[in-house]
């Protein structure tokens, strides 16, 4: 479709500061794409946004253009000094960008309908692109408290649950996995709940035990998933792509598995006996090494490990661990802690 833009001076000129604008924005938001999410899928679609724009802009409209005779050039504003990390700065150029477009979608409205429909579908594309943003930043917020930790405490059914928890969390344990035996699913919530509110104080993941509802309900960090439980892309369709999906494992067969498919970490045990499940044969320390040495999933051994056994762990492979009754069953959490943090650096 031929296009004829508009000959009004200030209407090109309008134009023509958007359309450099908006491409800017654009491509500060595709780089932290590229760099900093490694999302392949958005720098396309923002390559090709910026290119669409590219074809957009007219000679006509760059004519007009002179700095020297725009009043805003020097200007500019506190808060562009007090964006705090990668993320405000994305944020701020996705508004810039969104700004843009629809100050551009505004004034080639009459003149050049094409650049005005372009300008509202990148727009709206934009708004999409930055709710992707959000939960990519938060899974690898979580990613990277997952790759930094080495106890996992795993609950079990206590009285004094939430102060065990907490006196674990002020010690550095960075991830809570909730278990519990209680059968009233209130009860249930009602502590997961609780223990969410404990962890996002202390900057630690709560990952719930096999229960997909109550992980979304609590918007917890994750779930911990069995063998026989929810398949790895149905629990992923169900919860979504920001969080992070643990599971079960018992075998080098099944941690090669898990890894194929896409699972976040793995659990491996039991390693030694477990008086959370004493019927269970331990898997042994050999196993352990085998997956240690082969898997590139965080691996956390679980399954009768304590201080004292668990320099046998880490001199089989393995830098991570899940412990139940080593804290939850010990006379002093906070000491217990402590105590296995030590032994793992």
């Amino acid at each position: 479709m031929s296009v004829t833009p508009n000959t009004d001076h200030h209407v090109a000129k309008v134009i023509d500061a958007n359309l450099d604008r908006a491409r800017e924005g654009l491509r500060v938001i595709e780089d932290w794409c590229r760099f900093g999410l490694v999302r392949k899928d958005l720098v396309i679609t923002l390559k090709d946004f910026r290119h669409q724009l590219g074809k957009q802009h007219k000679e006509s409209y760059k004519r007009t253009r002179s700095t020297k005779e725009d009043p805003a050039t020097q200007l500019s504003h506190p808060s562009q000094n007090n964006r705090a990390n990668p993320l405000d700065i994305v944020f701020a150029n996705c508004a810039r960008a969104q700004e843009a477009l629809r100050v551009i979608e505004e004034f080639s409205r009459e003149s050049n309908q094409e650049l005005a429909m372009v300008s509202a579908e990148i727009r709206y594309g934009v708004y999409e692109i930055e709710k992707e943003i959000l939960k990519s930043s938060d899974k690898n917020r979580r990613l990277v408290i997952l790759e930094a930790t080495k106890l996992c405490l795993i609950t079990d059914t206590h009285t004094n649950l939430l102060n065990i928890v907490s006196s674990a969390l002020k010690e550095g344990v960075k991830m809570i996995q909730y278990r519990s035996k209680e059968e009233n699913d209130l009860t249930k919530l009602s502590q997961a709940k609780e223990l969410a509110a404990i962890c996002k104080k202390y900057n630690s993941l709560l990952i719930i035990n096999d229960r997909i509802d109550i992980a979304l309900a609590v918007n917890a960090d994750g779930v911990h998933l069995g063998q026989e439980d929810f398949s790895f892309n149905d629990a992923k369709r169900l919860l979504g792509d920001e969080k992070i999906l643990g599971i079960s494992t018992h075998s080098l067969d099944q941690a090669q598995k898990a890894q194929q498919e896409g699972w976040d970490y793995i659990g491996l045990g039991p390693i030694f006996n477990s008086k959370s499940k004493p019927h269970i044969t331990p898997l042994g320390l050999k196993i352990l090494k085998q997956v240690s040495s082969t898997i590139q999933l965080p691996v956390f051994a679980i399954g009768g490990i304590d201080d004292l056994n668990s320099s046998k762990v880490i001199e089989h492979g393995s830098q991570r661990i899940a412990v139940i009754n080593a804290i939850i069953n010990s006379n002093d959490a906070a000491t217990a802690s402590r105590k296995l943090l030590n032994c793992l650096k």
